[in-house]
């Protein structure tokens, strides 16, 4: 789509845009900002190597969304504000396909291909054949037509002849481009079929952020992405991150005149062409193949490296790369003869739902947990199966007794998708849930914008022992030697009650247990000891405040001097703070709003846990003030939190997960998804241990 010599004049000519002042030659600018912009969502969602920071991205958009509204003449159909769909649909209108939307048919193993393949060389009366294979990606299909270059109608697979029109919501994906020049090629109408899909990164915090949420998550990928579809409020689809996949040209008419281009020959030069004009295809893992031996033994390769891609697969899809060949072997009314989908070893089981129990987390939300007879899938034996809560159970009429589908796509918790009605006998048992709460019999409660039910008694054994596991762990106040196990044994014997007797422990009592000698006893009361020392963000995220994780509790700790002064500060002061919504500023103040939490933050301080923002006092211009790192893996030479606080040491920040914002990801051994994603942006400085330590001593 763009030579090196265009994206190095797109990029200078950001840098231009970005510092111009005036307001002179409208028209001109506009149209330099659109293309700049686009430039910049070609290399950030199809090619995954951004060019531009996330401010100064924001920072076009917005100039051009100002001189947009300021120039309304000069607005144009396909400029990137015009993505944002305004209001709600009230419905989608059923549109038909150009050409219809057929099934693949499915094989399963080599013999299936090889019969395959004999039908093929049958129908095209030649043994010459040319396969192109490509991944089978898991989403959800769509139809998007272009006249004269410019995008005009999205729509859903519906029955495969009729599909629901959803160009609002097509439009809020940026991988899928507004226009193009395929005008200039010949081209006056074409076709596309392609796959709506979402990164695996994306599709785990949208799950996380359900879950911290109450509300129960996606089995996978493409039940995320074609409800997103479906929302009828465009700005909701264009928060979710969809990303899309072209993977087939169904129909096309030349332009008057023009002649047709040589790479609509084959199925694989013309999902080439289309990568060169700007359209997500898979350009890049398609491979060709002459004999069907070779087919099958990709198929095998590919299968065991299928969670190394972005996004979700579920097989591969195999065509003859021909369309002279494809035409001539036609299709059913069911499927094309000329393409057939090699579809992996399932992901999903069956089992038999034999109980339920009720178990109380940290915050008091009770989680129905269904014990299933032990099924193995994707590579693990599945036992127990969180429900989420009451209206999941509801939802999908769960029952004692129930044969139930059960499913793990990729590393995504294990999820019932439904129980197999079909096979009832009569015996099932509805799933009643708890009116009090299983370990303290307190009454429970359920807000009204919330699915989960709660046990409000902050004394609640599980809660207590819960937050306390919480305070000492790794991430929070890291006082090692004091795991899980300890914890619930010595709250057990009476000899922790809240997190500030950790600070008060009777350890001549200790010492009268069996298991604790001198020296582990001693390891642990300097790790209590150390904790004292700890920054005012970690207390933050150690405290268990709901929605408050270890990023927004840096945001909160950054902003105040001493934690008391939280005291004071209303929600709508919270909301001012990045990244700090309702829902959280909600929970922040509410929190310390509570005596209880009140009288605890004394007790801890009274036992000389420090309470206050030193970064605030400390904050200093340094040698790498302006640069961000990250740390991910396991460290051997150094403690992460001391490595983080080299940093902050010489003025630079600490990022809490990659983004174009990263410049160094220092890295540990185990390192797992932050390192993949920082090489996809291609923008993030790379550091082992010793070279990280290289730059900090200059």
């Amino acid at each position: 789509m763009y030579t090196q010599e265009d994206e190095k004049h797109l990029y200078e000519q950001a840098k231009e845009l970005l510092a111009l002042q005036d307001e002179k030659n409208i028209e001109t600018v506009l149209t330099g900002i659109r293309e700049v912009i686009n430039y910049a969502d070609w290399k950030y969602y199809v090619q995954s190597n951004p060019v531009l920071a996330d401010a100064e991205y924001d920072a076009l958009f917005k100039k051009l969304k100002h001189l947009e509204t300021k120039f309304p003449e000069f607005v144009t159909n396909d400029s990137p504000t015009q993505r944002i769909a305004a209001g709600l649909s009230e419905r989608f209108p059923t549109v038909a396909h150009l050409v219809p939307m057929l099934s693949l048919d499915n094989t399963y193993n080599a013999e299936d291909l090889q019969d395959w393949d004999r039908k093929c060389r049958e129908l095209a009366e030649t043994d010459e054949l040319e396969y192109c294979v490509e991944p089978k990606y898991d989403g959800a299909s769509i139809s998007l037509i272009y006249d004269n270059g410019a995008l005009t109608r999205g729509a859903t697979r519906g029955d495969g002849v009729m599909g629901e029109d959803v160009t609002a919501n097509i439009r809020q994906i940026k991988a899928i481009p507004l226009s193009t020049n395929l005008r200039a090629r010949g081209v006056a109408q074409m076709e596309i079929r392609g796959e709506i899909v979402i990164h695996k990164n994306v599709f785990e915090a949208y799950n996380k952020q359900r879950l911290s949420e109450g509300l129960s998550p996606l089995a996978n990928p493409r039940n995320a992405a074609s409800g997103t579809l479906r929302i009828l409020d465009p700005a909701e689809v264009r928060k979710r991150g969809l990303n899309a996949i072209l993977y087939h040209i169904s129909d096309y008419t030349l332009a008057e005149g023009a002649g047709r281009p040589a790479e609509l020959d084959t199925h694989y030069g013309s999902l080439q062409w289309l990568y060169s004009l700007g359209y997500p295809t898979p350009a890049k893992e398609m491979k060709l193949f002459r004999h069907i031996d070779e087919v099958i033994a990709y198929c095998h390769e590919f299968e065991q490296h299928r969670d190394d891609l972005a996004f979700e697969v579920d097989g591969l899809v195999i065509k003859v790369n021909s369309f002279a060949m494809q035409d001539k072997m036609g299709m059913t009314s069911h499927h094309p003869r000329w393409a057939v989908a090699y579809k992996f070893k399932a992901r999903q089981g069956t089992s038999k739902l034999r109980r339920v129990e009720f178990q109380v987390g940290r915050t008091g939300a009770i989680t129905p947990v269904a014990k299933i007879d032990p099924v193995h899938i994707g590579g693990v034996t599945v036992t127990s199966v969180s429900l989420f809560n009451e209206d999941v159970v509801r939802e999908k009429d769960l029952r004692i007794g129930d044969t139930v589908l059960v499913e793990r796509a990729g590393d995504v918790i294990p999820y019932i998708v439904k129980p197999l009605s079909e096979l009832r006998s009569g015996d099932e048992e509805p799933i009643k849930f708890p009116t009090n709460c299983p370990v303290c019999d307190s009454l429970l409660e359920k807000q009204p914008e919330e699915a989960a039910w709660r046990c409000i008694n902050i004394s609640c054994p599980v809660q207590v022992a819960e937050r306390l596991i919480h305070y000492v762990s790794k991430d929070a106040m890291d006082i090692r030697n004091l795991g899980a196990a300890n914890i619930q044994k010595f709250y057990d014997l009476g000899l922790l009650t809240d997190i500030p007797s950790i600070y008060s422990i009777d350890w001549e009592k200790v010492r009268g247990l069996g298991g604790f000698g001198e020296k582990s006893i001693t390891n642990v009361q300097q790790a209590i000891e150390q904790s004292k020392t700890q920054p005012l963000n970690r207390l933050m995220f150690g405290l268990g405040i709901r929605f408050v994780g270890e990023t927004t509790a840096k945001t909160l700790a950054n902003a105040v001097a001493h934690i008391r002064d939280y005291f004071d500060w209303s929600i709508e002061q919270l909301c001012t703070l990045e990244d700090v919504g309702p829902k959280v500023a909600t929970s922040v103040a509410d929190f310390f709003s509570r005596q209880e939490n009140r009288d605890m933050l004394d007790k801890l301080e009274a036992s000389g846990v420090n309470l206050m923002n030193q970064k605030k006092e400390q904050q200093a211009e340094g040698a790498l003030s302006g640069k961000t790192f990250l740390f991910t893996g396991t460290l051997s030479q150094f403690k992460r939190a001391d490595a983080e606080a080299m940093v902050e040491a010489k003025g630079g920040a600490i990022l809490g997960g990659v983004s174009a914002k990263l410049n160094y990801l220092v890295v540990g051994t185990d390192a797992g998804s932050k390192l993949e994603k920082a090489k996809k942006l291609g923008t993030v400085n790379v550091l082992n241990e010793t070279e990280f330590l290289e730059l900090m001593n200059g």
